[in-house]
């Protein structure tokens, strides 16, 4: 509830403020599960992305988030669901909170890139967006985002006002089974569709593609969908 009222408030507020546009929207089913993989340059991509979609999206999103009252309400409106880090396997708990959101038929977005660029380039993506894509079913759809590192660069705490933020969508991207020869899809096989997913992204987003992975945020909150230790599963 706090979720809709939140977006209901805010959607015209921000649509004004940043000069918000958005293409390839259509192309999110309106019901069932599916991911959206987007490009990662500003933790502002995480407000932008939720207020083109129709339908509630869903991060996960680090414990921390949740730790200040002050703050926790936001998160939880928001649609983000707390992942603890102490014991067991990060990952693993990561996957399963964010396989549950696909299980109901949501939506979830996750930056495939682990974390934000740190110069503008696209960079090799997990394989948790291809492993949760196979195993729940869900499309992924792929989306660039412009002008969210102007609106809001790392290291910088308040919003540029007034910039202009695109952001687009591609059509759904599945799992072609042949791939695998009938068997049970391997890490293998979630290497090659992340690949094609980040390729994708990068036709979209016109970013050089980086064959190697960018390294995390060190010292900082990386945005929700971003945690890049929780949510790849593999290489």
């Amino acid at each position: 509830m706090a979720y809709w009222a939140l977006k209901i408030v805010m959607t015209p507020v921000l649509w004004v403020i940043f000069r918000v546009h958005s293409e390839g929207t259509s192309n999110v089913p309106s019901k069932g599960p599916v991911i959206l993989a987007s490009n990662h340059q500003s933790f502002i991509d995480s407000v932008f992305l939720p207020l083109v979609v129709r339908r509630r999206v869903t991060f996960v999103a680090k414990a921390e988030y949740f730790e200040s009252w002050k703050t926790a309400w936001f998160f939880r409106a928001v649609g983000m669901i707390p992942l603890k880090r102490e014991g067991g396997s990060a990952s693993q708990r990561a996957l399963a909170a964010a396989a549950e959101v696909l299980k109901c038929g949501g939506v979830l977005a996750i930056y495939p890139e682990g974390t934000r660029s740190p110069d503008g380039r696209l960079y090799r993506g997990h394989t948790g967006v291809a492993r949760l894509s196979i195993q729940c079913h869900a499309p992924v759809i792929p989306v660039a985002q412009f002008g969210t590192a102007e609106v809001q660069p790392i290291g910088v705490m308040r919003p540029r006002l007034f910039r202009s933020v695109r952001v687009r969508m591609g059509p759904p991207l599945c799992w072609d089974g042949s791939m695998c020869d009938g068997d049970a899809p391997g890490a293998g096989d979630q290497r090659l569709f992340t690949d094609e997913i980040m390729r994708a992204i990068q036709q979209l987003s016109g970013q050089d593609l980086v064959d190697m992975y960018a390294k995390r945020d060190l010292g900082r909150l990386s945005a929700p969908g971003s945690e890049a230790e929780p949510i790849p599963a593999g290489s």
